[in-house]
């Protein structure tokens, strides 16, 4: 038997730990996994609906989808026997066609109020760019009032987009400037290309998840056919580690969720382990660690903060039309551009197929505070045309502590209320970007302990896949996608970042990659 690695967590980050590190062979890597809940996959689950009433069988209601840039995702749904669908990336923010509505699909009059900024932006991002280890640690509205932009701009235009396409949330405003650069130029991020004319210059593609809850099961059961073993409705208590190990005192639990410690089963089990992989969030694996975390580990991990939202996933018609714009009116599009051909392509256009995936609004109390809503209709492929059934829609109110106050969920009708459901997310303020991305290589593979998951780096599923890849690598496994240069790239990012090194001399093609 090889060297016994327990990971603590079966989302995407652990379930690809285990993935690298079951295809070296039992012989080299003996794999056990951990997970509180009852199922694979941590954030990315679905849910059933009623298909007669929506026309669809299930949800997919923690992970919508991604860009085509996630390669890594995209190369493990392949390998599963899964695909992701293509869909079009519309997306409509505000609903005064004076104050705040805009869209990427045609131009409104608030493009055109916000005309200069958004000329001056494209400037701005390329300085970003060249300057990216300065702009690291400056958060967007102090780049906004550095370059002199309107408020407006950033209430309007800026903090919208970054906060839905990033999952930024209310923290947008203090997030790195890097973040807002890299939606825009970073190759393995990237959504939107720049326009001086229209800030998107497209309407991009996207693509849907299939129904997540099988692909994570499918993925259990190959790992557990490669010999990994799944320790689930398993809480972990505590860690005592030494120079020979790791031991883990563990207990049972059931009905376990973001805001329930779920209900003990039974009595605690000791473990031993050669290593452990805390695929788990940062202030669990510091609950976790208890007494036995360094004094580094107490300041990287207890560093990161969390911020607690709630999703309604819902078909009340009339919030969404009270709040959003949902469909092309003829007084949405801009009054100074009626004699530009293109624009009036883009019009035509919006007429017949306006079709908005992603809606946006902020509160008329507080501008930098934002709802985010899906059409899950649109978006979802399972849907399929379904004309005449109700929409369904979800709507996410952001962080609880700060900003519930605002929040309009009582005025969604309790009889269209699908399914509620309560998420823990990481705030990717500035101080993320000073004081835990850059130190968790001086933390990771130290004490037989490594870390991975979404928020070493960025709330992405992407990023959660290549993390726990990156783990694994660093324990002697190797890399699935060595032969994909898209999938590569991200990988040895978070490989750099996370663990300071480079891909093996036999696996690059470049100095890093």
């Amino acid at each position: 038997m090889g060297k016994k690695i327990a990971i603590v967590g079966a989302g995407a980050a652990g379930m690809s730990a285990a993935h690298a590190l079951s295809a070296a062979g039992d012989s080299t890597f003996s794999v056990t996994v951990i997970e509180r809940a009852n199922c694979c996959g941590g954030m990315a689950t679905s849910e059933k609906i009623d298909s007669q009433k929506f026309g669809a069988e299930f949800v997919n209601d923690g992970v919508q989808g991604a860009s085509p840039q996630f390669a890594n995702t995209y190369a493990l749904f392949d390998l599963l026997g899964f695909k992701a669908s293509e869909v079009e990336l519309q997306v409509s923010f505000g609903r005064d066609k004076e104050e705040d509505f805009w869209s990427n699909v045609f131009p409104s009059n608030v493009i055109d109020k916000y005309s200069d900024d958004i000329k001056r932006f494209g400037w701005v991002l390329k300085v970003i760019k060249r300057m990216e280890p300065l702009f690291g640690l400056i958060p967007v509205d102090v780049m906004l009032s550095m370059f002199r932009f309107s408020p407006g701009f950033g209430d309007v235009i800026v903090y919208p987009l970054v906060a839905l396409f990033m999952g930024t949330g209310q923290q947008t405003p203090y997030v790195s400037s890097v973040i807002l650069e890299r939606l825009f130029l970073d190759p393995s991020m990237k959504l939107f290309d720049y326009s001086p004319d229209s800030f998107l210059a497209s309407i991009p593609p996207m693509r849907a998840f299939p129904k997540l809850s099988d692909v994570y099961a499918e993925w259990k059961t190959r790992l557990e056919d490669s010999g990994v073993t799944f320790a689930l409705e398993t809480q972990v208590l505590s860690v005592e580690r030494n120079k020979s190990g790791v031991t883990i005192l563990t207990q049972n639990v059931k009905n376990s969720n973001t805001l329930h410690e779920g209900e003990i089963l039974g009595d605690n089990l000791e473990m031993h382990f050669d290593e452990i992989i805390l695929a788990c969030d940062a202030d669990t694996a510091l609950k976790i660690l208890g007494k036995d975390a360094t004094f580094l580990e107490r300041k990287v991990l207890g560093n990161v903060k969390y911020l607690y939202d709630v999703s309604i996933t819902h078909s009340d018609q009339e919030y969404m039309e009270k709040y959003y714009q949902l469909k092309f009116q003829e007084d949405l599009f801009s009054s100074k551009r009626k004699e530009d051909p293109k624009a009036q392509q883009s019009k035509e256009f919006a007429k017949r197929n306006f079709k908005p995936l992603y809606f946006i609004r902020s509160y008329p109390a507080d501008k930098r505070k934002i709802e985010m809503s899906f059409d899950l209709t649109n978006y979802q492929p399972q849907f399929g045309d379904k004309s005449d059934k109700p929409h369904v829609y979800q709507t996410i109110f952001l962080d609880k502590d700060d900003s519930s106050y605002l929040w309009t969920e009582s005025e969604i009708r309790p009889e269209s209320i699908i399914l509620k459901k309560w998420w823990k997310q990481q705030s990717h303020r500035w101080q993320h970007y000073g004081g835990t991305v850059p130190w968790m290589m001086w933390i990771n593979g130290k004490n037989h302990t490594y870390y991975c998951g979404a928020w070493t780096i960025l709330n992405m599923h992407e990023i959660a896949i290549a993390s726990g890849f990156a783990v694994a690598y660093q324990m002697g496994a190797d890399y699935p996608f060595k032969d994909n240069d898209e999938a590569r790239r991200m990988f040895a990012l978070v490989l750099g970042v996370s663990h300071g090194t480079r891909m093996r001399g036999e696996d690059r093609k470049g100095f890093f990659a």
